[in-house]
């Protein structure tokens, strides 16, 4: 635990959700990966079929995005998929990212992947009806939008990991409520 909370800012986590599709009965997978210490969380890709290439080229296209960021982080934790091959964990050794894997059938090794699905099933793809990938792709993107700039997290004191917005003067304005992906979601 201890080395969890002092090596948070160099961590990235990554893993895979489901997401049944209501119209096709398809089962679609989210790849995403967070930034441990700002609980930042990038939505890679959505596919019906996650294989080892199409993962590897997911974290050659986070690492572009990252851009020098990338060499702030050291360690990407993650789990024993099939889906993460050799060519994932080259990938990220070249920009001096290790992956560590995490011991089978031990998901609370990876519990800030794992609090994310939680989240994001609770909040948003339990709530809705999936209608297939792009959708589900614009529903995502959306609450990521949401998640790193308004939704408040308690881990950081209440604040979103990159606020969209400054603080409001509540002497000077009224609260105000916003509607997100139709309805489930409101923000203040």
């Amino acid at each position: 635990r201890r080395f969890l909370h002092s090596q948070a800012a160099t961590m990235l986590a990554v893993d895979f959700f489901h997401v049944d599709c209501a119209v096709t009965l398809q089962r679609l997978y989210c790849l995403f990966v967070m930034e441990v210490g700002s609980r930042y969380v990038h939505i890679l890709g959505v596919t019906a079929n996650p294989d080892g290439p199409w993962t590897t080229q997911q974290i050659r296209n986070l690492l572009m995005d990252l851009g020098d960021r990338a060499a702030g982080f050291r360690f990407l934790v993650r789990d024993r998929a099939g889906q993460f091959t050799a060519s994932f964990d080259a990938v990220l050794a070249s920009t001096g990212i290790q992956a560590v894997k995490i011991p089978p059938r031990s998901p609370r090794a990876n519990a800030y992947a794992e609090r994310f699905v939680l989240t994001a099933r609770t909040e948003v793809t339990d709530r809705m009806l999936i209608f297939g990938e792009r959708h589900l792709r614009s529903v995502l993107a959306e609450y990521a939008r949401h998640y790193n700039g308004r939704r408040p997290h308690r881990s950081r004191g209440l604040r979103p990991p990159r606020p969209d917005h400054p603080a409001a003067d509540l002497s000077q304005q009224r609260i105000k409520r916003r509607a997100t992906l139709g309805g489930p979601i409101h923000e203040y």
